[in-house]
């Protein structure tokens, strides 16, 4: 019996708005702005200080020193999400991309057994809106996973964002333990009554069997961008510029940088961007998979090493100039799934890309959808509802440009590793919810 014929139980929550704005999936180049705009901001003035003191920087660290600098790093101090924000993502657009992941994991979670007790991990948690969803439907399944010991686990580096998630997924009347200098700095008790814990490092998380999920995470990860050129590769490097004392402008390593190793020695493209942090974060992940079982599931917008300058920033839902009024912008750049896959070493399994719009499909969120239609009498809700399912569907809009990919154990894929009685069957591994048609077992 599919799992969507379930569905009628869960409520019909106020649609979201459909905010007429840029979610963060277009291309941009920088470097053509007019200098009159060119605002100095605190952090222009920080990096200008900076180049001066040790001479052109990296994009890596330019997107690493304006998104997360601890005093002035545009994700630490404001909430970037939504109307009032910079840019919006799938949860805030639609109830269903939360509802559905949330089925995603418990399909998974019986396809691996039914375990005693899982760990649901999420990286860049946003408002908690996501995590949200998911919680929701694991209590509107509660009979499914009434025996099973459930904990909410979120890395957050912004205590901006990290207090509103609190809002979003804790009840205010139970107070919350802090502690700003502990590798788990915030603790409390979700609405459904769930521990949930708040890190700052992944690497602080218990090791255990995890479920973990990362949309739109990957694409704010630092990169390094690279150049073909006549004398072979050349790091593309970010400088001030000789005419204007206040302006910053792309210059090339006049010579090769150390992050050129991160290059495939058989690369075809002529740029190409490679995430060193990325691949610390798949190889851990990986390697806690592979020794505890669980899974990862990843979806952003990306490639699978085809794309070459993806490079962009946005402010107030439009594009912005990356070099322009650095700390103001969100910046950002496609994820390169064949890099993740490479990353996991074979440790786990992987799954994908494949596009949002053939995961959603295989996850029945045409059932869902007409569930909310046929459950909703009022005409400006179900106009929302529209709106959102072909935000997410439409291969114009989010279908074909975000992706899908996960890791699960090798014997997730390939049946059991050890040796059977000869009486019994190779056990038979159910399929991948998503990257197939979802069937309920």
């Amino acid at each position: 019996m599919s799992v969507l014929v379930r569905a009628g139980v869960w409520p019909l929550r106020a649609a979201r708005a459909v905010i007429p704005c840029f979610w963060r999936g277009k291309y941009f180049s920088s470097g053509k702005e007019p200098a009159e705009n060119n605002l100095v901001t605190p952090m222009l003035r920080h990096l200008i200080y900076k180049i001066k003191s040790t001479g052109p920087i990296t994009v890596a660290e330019y997107m690493k020193e304006v998104l997360t600098n601890p005093a002035k790093g545009y994700y630490v101090h404001r909430d970037m999400l939504g109307e009032e924000g910079d840019f919006i993502t799938s949860p805030e657009i639609s109830q269903i991309f939360g509802e559905l992941l949330g089925i995603w994991f418990i399909s998974e979670w019986i396809a691996t057994g039914k375990t005693a007790a899982f760990q649901l991990v999420e990286l860049g948690p946003g408002r908690g809106t996501l995590s949200g969803d998911i919680l929701r439907v694991f209590s509107q399944l509660g009979s499914v996973l009434k025996n099973c010991d459930i904990s909410v686990h979120l890395v957050e580096v912004s205590q901006k964002l990290s207090e509103i998630q609190a809002l979003t997924l804790t009840e205010e009347k139970v107070p919350l333990e802090r502690d700003a200098g502990a590798p788990v700095y915030m603790k409390g008790v979700t609405k459904s009554g769930i521990p949930i814990s708040w890190y700052r490092d992944l690497q602080d998380i218990p090791k255990g069997f995890s479920f973990y999920l990362a949309h739109e995470f990957f694409d704010v990860l630092p990169v390094h961008k690279f150049q073909k050129t006549p004398h072979g590769w050349r790091e593309v490097l970010i400088d001030i510029d000789p005419h204007v004392s206040d302006k910053l402008r792309f210059v090339l390593a006049p010579c090769a940088t150390p992050a050129e190793a991160f290059i495939q020695c058989d690369e075809t493209r002529d740029h190409v961007e490679v995430c060193p942090d990325a691949g610390v974060i798949i190889q851990e992940l990986s390697e806690r998979i592979a020794v505890t079982g669980g899974a990862a599931l990843i979806a952003d917008y990306g490639h699978d090493g085809t794309k070459t300058d993806t490079f962009r920033g946005f402010c107030g839902h439009k594009l912005h100039d990356v070099l322009i009024a650095p700390g103001t912008a969100d910046l950002t750049a496609d994820v390169d799934f064949s890099y993740l896959r490479r990353m996991a070493q074979g440790k786990v399994a992987s799954l994908g890309p494949v596009k949002q719009q053939t995961f959603l499909k295989n996850m029945g969120i045409d059932v869902r959808l007409k569930v909310l239609l046929d459950k909703s009498d009022e005409p400006s809700l179900r106009q929302q509802l529209l709106q959102g399912y072909d935000m997410l569907m439409n291969p114009k809009e989010m279908g074909e440009r975000f992706n899908f990919f996960a890791l699960l154990p090798h014997q997730r894929l390939h049946g059991r590793n050890h040796q059977i009685n000869a009486l019994q069957s190779e056990p038979s591994p159910s399929p991948v919810a998503g990257f197939s048609e979802l069937v309920w077992r």
